[in-house]
């Protein structure tokens, strides 16, 4: 599975891609308005940062407007993909962008119907939101495995992008479905690390290393 981040924070990119953790990132207006930079600034550094697909997305509501907005954005760098909202208009949107042989990541979605339609729209990314449907008692992880069945069943090119990840165990269970990419923020990555037994066992060593005088250096 592959990992993207969360994020428009120049710093905890770099860290995650100079450890070879990082396949591509995620951006939204959110995100850029809480580095408080411009947009089209803070894209084009992480594009020169990273190899793998930055998402950058169109705050446009209409299809004619996301499309403009959209060939803008894919002009910053080889690798954007574009991302548009799962609406009748993004569906649009994305189909005209990637005839053009633009990346589309279709985002906000909360159905397998969705899915379905941004598949047939030939989105590069379809992105379900699990963390979202999780906060009203739908389970999240179920619509990754709907999801998957479907593009399996018909041999859909489209990756799922599982996103809106709270935790790392909603990381393990997305690559157990067969999610494509997940994309988390950097603290739920870096949270991928941690355990309660390595965290024992650590300790125990450093005590008995301690005790023996044993130094490496």
């Amino acid at each position: 599975m592959k990992f993207f981040v969360d994020t428009a924070e120049i710093d905890a990119i770099a860290e995650l891609n100079d450890l070879g953790m990082l396949d591509g990132v995620t951006t939204n207006p959110s995100l850029i308005m809480k580095s408080g930079r411009d947009i089209l600034e803070v894209i084009k550094e992480i594009c020169d940062l990273v190899s793998g697909p930055v998402s950058a997305e169109v705050v446009a509501l209409e299809a004619e407007a996301m499309i403009a907005e959209g060939r803008k954005l894919a002009g910053i760098a080889e690798n954007i993909a574009v991302k548009v909202p799962l609406t009748w208009d993004g569906l649009k949107a994305c189909k005209v962008l990637s005839g053009e042989g633009k990346m589309v990541n279709v985002t906000l979605c909360f159905s397998a119907n969705q899915a379905l339609l941004a598949a047939k729209a030939g989105a590069t990314f379809i992105s379900p939101f699990i963390g979202r449907l999780d906060d009203i008692n739908i389970d999240g992880l179920d619509l990754i495995a709907d999801i998957r069945e479907i593009y399996d069943n018909y041999g859909f090119e489209t990756q799922i992008l599982a996103a809106s990840i709270r935790s790392p165990n909603h990381m393990s269970e997305c690559a157990k479905i067969g999610a494509d990419v997940a994309t988390a923020p950097p603290s739920v990555i870096k949270a991928m690390a941690n355990h309660v037994l390595t965290d024992k066992g650590l300790e125990g060593f450093l005590k008995d290393a301690a005790k023996a005088g044993i130094k490496i250096v």
